[in-house]
């Protein structure tokens, strides 16, 4: 899980990563790095095996046609209509880019009238033709050929994983990579702005192209893959790199109905399977021009122009009408087709009951009775249902019936106990699916967890409410009851009042909370905490069920990393959402454990459970 989390965080601080306008040169990058940039911008590809030969020369027709695949719509460049060279007829397969070269006055042929598309280019004209695409002229150079254009080229800070050093020195496929990637880092002559910026691309903070961004931004489609889908990608996708929610997979992994996302000079595709049904319950701001939509309580944007057309009033579904939304990558709407009736789309817990208004699809609105489930997705779903059958705490399946209508079925408990392995990858005689969903429970709240979070703990009657089984008699689902602890709420109890006597019992509790304090005046239940500091609730602040102090790690603990604790030979790991405080003038302060660190304050650690049956350090306390 914690590499799952480090993941999110990276790709998090990639793509909100903003360029700064004093240009500084990059840090130096992985050859994959560099690879996967110039490779998802189209600049550089592989051969039709996907190998990129890195150590071959590169010809002076090769370099110019990747030169021109770095200007902005340099992709789109088709056949020659003329022979621009004698020896470049026009059906050589570089005639076109050697063409749109010429005209954008990056490469020029030699005296005598030729070009030599098959001559090894040199350092100092490949660095020419990268300082060219940056917007310099021969007039910006003063002395001999190529002096100053090899001044410059490492002024810039071009020459960046280049292992040629002499001007005249051929060019590797390798160096040709580098020489591009630093390319788009270096500042623009005339605006000074990175040249990615003009290709419609950023750097991040630290001046590095992101490659999130760039890979998101060059990615097509999407499509439904339905029939013949594979047949309107512009390359074969028998040679493609498939990932299927973020997993590799083989081609036929891609299932019925996936959404399906592709880049061509990377010969990849992406597929995603994430769709949920439900009511349509209303399109906003107008069925005329739909831009989002609300569906089982959640509002969804519309973020292709076919699903537009489904939901608008020249499409096929209306306002009352049962469907299901394919979702995209980004989780907007990008496709809506009529529901499955064998597919079961969400199973989980229901949370709260109610009476909603709904529209009646002609202007009026009725009220209905409305269920609110977590579903092991890890995600809270409102359904409109016509009978008051269900109460909180049931456990739910909601799938398309027969008629195409969301049918809410409660389920019966499925109990299991066992121990989880050391690896987090099977529970007793069960393993778990690669996309196994847990979700932990608690008194209306639940939060979903991965396998590996409950490596090594021993799951004990009650604790498994419910599970499912794949066709390869895997657990795909799995419901859980204060198996972790994650459902609590965890804060500080700074203050217990009590002014019971005799029989009558009143003792207020304050607490801090999620950065403000509340309290609870108790006239009925001593709660039996006679001690004040960090603790778990279990209940609501305005209910509570019961209070439970945390332990106090020993003093002398230390810190391994951002997920490890060692005190001794007892490891603690750190909670996903560790809360840190700074306590200061008597107030408490949200941190961070870096902050704490940097600032070398005296910090205390405290832990909810042994970590032998899945304890975490929940919250450290920093003076």
């Amino acid at each position: 899980m914690k590499k799952r989390i480090l993941s999110c965080l990276l790709a998090l601080t990639l793509a909100l990563g903003l360029w700064t306008p004093a240009w500084a040169a990059p840090s130096a990058v992985s050859e994959s790095e560099a690879m996967q940039a110039v490779n998802a911008l189209g600049i550089m590809v592989g051969d039709k095996n996907g190998n990129f030969n890195l150590t071959r020369t590169v010809t002076r027709a090769e370099f110019v046609t990747m030169a021109v695949k770095a200007t902005p719509g340099g992709a789109n460049v088709g056949q020659a209509a003329y022979s621009p060279y004698p020896d470049v007829p026009r059906s050589h397969w570089a005639a076109g880019y050697i063409a749109a070269g010429i005209r954008a006055n990056l490469v020029t042929g030699y005296l005598d009238g030729t070009f030599r598309p098959g001559s090894q280019i040199t350092l100092a004209e490949g660095a020419t033709i990268a300082l060219k695409l940056l917007g310099y002229t021969s007039a910006d150079f003063a002395g001999a050929y190529p002096t100053g254009q090899m001044a410059k080229y490492h002024d810039l800070k071009l020459d960046r994983g280049v292992t040629v050093t002499s001007p005249s020195a051929v060019l590797t496929r390798r160096d040709a990579m580098y020489l591009f990637y630093n390319l788009l880092s270096a500042p623009a002559k005339d605006s000074a702005q990175p040249y990615i910026t003009s290709l419609g691309h950023t750097l991040n903070a630290a001046g590095q192209v992101d490659l999130v961004s760039l890979v998101n931004g060059s990615m097509e489609g999407p499509i439904v893959a339905d029939g013949s889908w594979q047949s309107s990608l512009p390359f074969s996708a028998r040679q493609a790199t498939v990932y299927r929610n973020g997993a590799q997979v083989k081609l036929d992994g891609v299932q019925k109905q996936d959404l399906v996302y592709w880049n061509e000079s990377m010969k990849t595709i992406w597929a995603y399977s994430d769709k949920i049904t439900g009511r349509l319950q209303s399109v906003s701001p107008s069925v005329s021009q739909p831009t989002s939509l609300t569906l089982a309580g959640h509002t969804y944007s519309i973020e292709t122009s076919g699903a537009a057309y489904a939901l608008s009033d020249m499409g096929t579904f209306k306002e009352g009408d049962t469907v299901t939304l394919l979702l995209g990558r980004t989780g907007g709407v990008a496709a809506v087709v009529a529901p499955n009736a064998r597919e079961v789309t969400r199973c989980g817990i229901i949370t709260a009951v109610s009476k909603d208004g709904y529209s009646d699809g002609s202007g009026g609105t009725y009220t209905d009775d409305t269920i609110t489930f977590w579903a092991t997705d890890g995600q809270s779903y409102t359904y409109q249902w016509r009978s008051n059958y269900f109460k909180v705490g049931d456990l739910v399946r909601a799938e398309a019936g027969e008629d195409g209508e969301l049918k809410l079925t409660r389920l019966s408990p499925t109990r299991l106990n066992g121990k989880v392995s050391a690896d987090g990858t099977r529970l007793g005689n069960y393993e778990f699916a690669p996309d196994v969903e847990i979700l932990d429970t608690y008194e209306g709240k639940a939060v979903k967890i991965y396998a590996d979070r409950l490596a090594g703990m021993t799951l004990q009657d009650g604790m498994v409410q419910y599970y499912t089984l794949d066709g390869q008699g895997h657990i795909d689902r799995m419901v859980l009851k204060e198996a972790t602890g994650d459902a609590y709420t965890y804060g500080i109890l700074t203050d217990i009042n009590n002014q019971s006597a005799g029989m009558f019992i009143q003792v207020t509790y304050t607490m801090f909370l999620e950065g403000q304090y509340v309290s609870y005046v108790s006239q009925n239940k001593d709660f039996n905490v006679t001690k004040t500091g960090p603790f778990y609730l279990k209940g609501t602040p305005s209910d509570p069920k019961e209070f439970c102090l945390l332990n106090r790690v020993p003093a002398g603990a230390k810190i391994v990393d951002n997920t490890t604790l060692a005190y001794g030979n007892e490891i603690y790991l750190f909670a996903d959402n560790v809360i840190v405080y700074e306590h200061v003038d008597g107030r408490y302060i949200q941190s961070t454990l870096a902050r704490v660190q940097d600032e070398g304050l005296q910090l205390t650690f405290w832990y909810d459970r042994a970590p032998s049956a899945g304890g975490r350090i929940r919250m450290v306390l920093a003076e």
